[in-house]
């Protein structure tokens, strides 16, 4: 089993800047190869923000947060970080980190259903 908690949300003006955290823990979580982010809305679906291979690599970025979200890992923490610079009205969601087993990839990183375990969440409010 993997256990994933998010940190570091709360409310901020536009323009401004957020890290959030998702520390993780579990006997399992070191077989997990893809790390990642993604935001809901009440009523909308969950979107895809960012991912990470564990094991390296250029991470994958949403199109509407490329340019302004940076997504990165440190092993020794295990914890996988969302530095968010510019932010927007429109990036106010719940910020779920997610991870599974497989590594991600440019078709599928998006997908929902293909990350196995999830955090309970991370509230981010952008005022404009």
């Amino acid at each position: 089993q993997v256990q994933l908690v998010e940190s570091g949300g709360g409310a901020v003006q536009g323009g401004g800047s957020l890290r959030l955290s998702c520390q993780a823990s579990g006997d399992t979580y070191r077989l997990m190869n893809s790390m990642a982010w993604f935001r809901q809305v009440e009523g909308k679906e969950r979107e895809g923000v960012a991912a990470i291979y564990t094991g390296g690599g250029s991470p994958y970025l949403g199109d509407s947060v490329k340019g302004r979200f940076t997504i990165s890992q440190d092993h020794a923490k295990n914890t996988v970080y969302l530095e968010m610079n510019d932010l927007k009205p429109e990036d106010t969601a719940m910020y779920y980190c997610a991870a599974d087993q497989r590594a991600p990839h440019a078709d599928s990183w998006r997908w929902v259903f293909r990350y196995k375990y999830w955090g309970q969440g991370t509230q981010v409010t952008v005022s404009s």
